[in-house]
This record gives structure tokens, sequence and C-alpha cells, in this order.
């Protein structure tokens, strides 16, 4: 195999000093006063801060996510000029379906991590052997563990693009794809793409109503669905529009103050953000949205300075739509599976994901979990893409 297409086993192994120089940055950080509303309409709220603060640099151990990540097969390898982190782990089960899947913003594979064994051995999770997945879980460029693009034009369409030479360099002719967040548009548009093997695609945020066009709202879902979508724009959108507008600008901050880094991930949906809040505040995890998990994904932004080229993926998938502005799509013409959680940004209802998605085979409302879904209900989420995916064996 030429060094271009080599594959390298990968250990995440950070110096004491950076963990020191955290907690050092953690302990110094300047704080402003207390918030004067009673919610988080001013944004993150103080209590909450200062105790995940607190937590962070005198209880949380960043070694044990390490050894978490370590004890699951890791590898690099270099595709267009950029050296991607992906974990893979092959399922015992000879017939399994190969499915890559993709993290979001402010996620990463941490956030994953809890599926691996659900999606990998089913059976020992109340599910069927014949639902086993091989499972690909690679980092987005300028992401965690993948280097940092040096080069306009990782938007989500090129990292589609990687995707569709990752898998067949790992001996895969035929496979799936899955992603929400960040995740659902890499994978809506490889869905787009097509390329070579890709047998079908699962969703969990409906991109193609995030867009700003018109959708329909002639049932109360849908005008349910329309207010919060409303909602998310006119109070939810500060960090979208900075990232897509302004990366560099924020990126001073995360990448010199870890309390400025945590603050600006937590701020990010409503349910999610009180979800998390309550862990760190009343010691109430919702699923596995731990203070720990929490923590093993905020630090690993942290430790790889990767703040700052996380945001920029927002202002690349800007850029690539004002350039494609006013030209349709190609359609999706592969399998299409989706899930609704109801505390999702927004509760997609089946018209429109329908609008979106002529070719939906699966369709389904949850009964909870939010926009980390694969995170917080990492059994139920992995219950779901198996009954997307059941017709494609």
């Amino acid at each position: 195999m030429s060094s271009e297409t080599e594959i390298r086993p990968f250990r995440v192994d950070m110096p004491d000093e950076a963990i020191a120089d955290l907690r050092r940055r953690i302990a110094a950080a300047r704080l402003p006063g207390k918030e004067l509303v009673a919610d988080r309409s001013q944004g993150v709220q103080l209590a909450t801060i200062q105790e995940l603060a607190r937590y962070w640099a005198a209880d949380y151990d960043w070694r044990a996510c390490e050894a978490r990540l370590n004890a699951l097969p890791q590898f690099t390898t270099e595709i267009d000029g950029v050296d991607i982190h992906f974990i893979h782990v092959r399922s015992s089960h000879p017939d399994a379906l190969p499915l890559i899947m993709t993290h979001g913003w402010p996620g990463s594979v941490i956030e994953l991590l809890e599926t691996v064994g659900p999606l990998t051995d089913p059976a020992a999770h109340g599910g069927s052997a014949g639902d086993a997945f091989d499972l690909v879980l690679p980092s987005i460029p300028g992401y965690g563990f993948s280097a940092q693009p040096t080069e306009l034009g990782w938007y989500a369409g090129r990292v589609a693009q990687a995707w569709a030479k990752l898998m067949p360099r790992l001996g895969y002719t035929r496979y799936v794809a899955q992603g929400g967040d960040q995740g659902a548009a890499v994978t809506d548009a490889m869905g787009r793409q097509a390329p070579e093997g890709l047998a079908g695609i699962h969703m969990n945020l409906l991109v193609t109503a995030l867009g700003g066009g018109a959708m329909p709202a002639d049932t109360e879902q849908e005008r349910a669905a329309l207010e919060q979508t409303k909602t998310f724009r006119a109070t939810g959108f500060g960090y979208f529009l900075e990232q897509a507008t302004r990366p560099q600008t924020i990126g001073y901050a995360l990448l010199d103050s870890p309390v400025a880094l945590a603050a600006w991930m937590l701020d990010h949906d409503t349910d999610a953000y009180y979800k998390i809040s309550r862990a760190f505040v009343d010691g109430q995890p919702s699923g596995n949205l731990t203070r720990d998990h929490i923590l093993d994904n905020i630090t690993t932004y942290w430790l790889t300075g990767t703040g700052a080229s996380a945001a920029r993926s927002y202002w690349e998938s800007a850029r690539a739509q004002a350039l494609a502005a006013g030209q349709a799509p190609p359609e999706v013409k592969l399998p299409v599976g989706f899930t609704t959680f109801p505390g999702e940004i927004f509760r997609a209802p089946r018209s429109w994901v329908e609008l979106g998605y002529p070719s939906l085979t699966y369709f389904h409302e949850a009964d909870r979990g939010g926009h980390f879904a694969a995170w917080e209900e990492p059994e139920l989420f992995a219950t779901e893409i198996r009954a997307a995916f059941r017709p494609l064996r």
C-alpha cells in the first residue's frame, strides 16, 4: 500500500503538561457577573459554568477518556491531503453491514462511543445478531483528532467525498451512512452524490428544512415544527451565525480559554443545554449526558486545539450554499431512513421529510432523546439504526 493510502494505527496520548496547563487556565478564568434573568435567554448561566469549571479542574479525569478511546481500534489515513482519524470496529458477526456514522458540532466521535457495543454486537444489547454492523466513526477534518485543513473547500459535500474514498480503502464495496447535525449534512451530501457502494442513508436532523425555504404549514405537526424553527432562528442562532460568518474571531477565545470554549459549546439548543446544566448543577444526568462524558467532549476540543477549525466548517458550508444559490441539488434516489427525536431543535414531521427525500423508506418518531440522541440514549438510537437499515441487508 502506498504511503498516500496507508492506514496507520492511532493512539491518544496527551502530555501531562497539556493537562496541567488546562487546569491552570480554568483556575485563572475571569467570569462575568450573574445573568439578570432566571433562564438561558442571556446565554449560559453562571451557576452552570461555575460548577462545570470546579468539577473540570478538581475531579475530572482525562486519562479515563483516553483509556476508553484507546480500548477501541483507532486509525488515521490521508485523504485529499488531510489526515483523517477514525475508529473502526469490526463486528464478530460475519454478515455485518458496514456503517459509517458522522458526528456533529459541538460533538465529536465522543458522542458516538456508547453506540459501538449496541451496533457491532446487538445480541448483547437485546437485539438480533443479524442486525450487526461493522462500524466506522471518522472525525470530520478540523474536529478532534483529524488534522485541520490548510486550504479552502472542506464543506459537507467534500467531507462526503472523503468518506466515499475511506470506505473502499477499508475494503467495503457496499455500505450505509448515518449522521446528525453536521453529520446529517455530510450524510445528505453522500446520498446526493450516490458514490458506488452506498446502499442507503439515515439521518436524525432534517437539514433540508434549515435552509430558510418555505415549508408546508397545513397540519398541526407542521405548524409546531415551523414555530420551533422560527424560535431557533430568533433566539438560538447565535453560535450558528458567528461560526458561519466569523469563525476566526470566536476562535481566539476558543483556543485561549477553556471556560470560554465550554460556554460556547454548551450554548447550543435549549433541550440539550438544560440537560447538561442539570448534570452539573443538580447532579442529574440525562442518560449518557453525564458530567464526565460532557467534559470528555469539551476536553477533546481543548487538547487538540480544534475550536476554531471546527467553527470554520460552518463558514465553509455557508460559502458553498451561497455559491450554489438558485441551483437545485441532485435528488436522493437511495433509500432514506429518518428518526425524529422529541428534544431536537425542531421535530420534523413526516411530510417535511418526504418533501426533502421522496425515496424515504423508514420514518419513526422516537419517544425520548434530543439533539445528541446517540449520546443521550445510545441503546434507543442503535435500535433506530438497526430498524432503518434492516430492509437493506
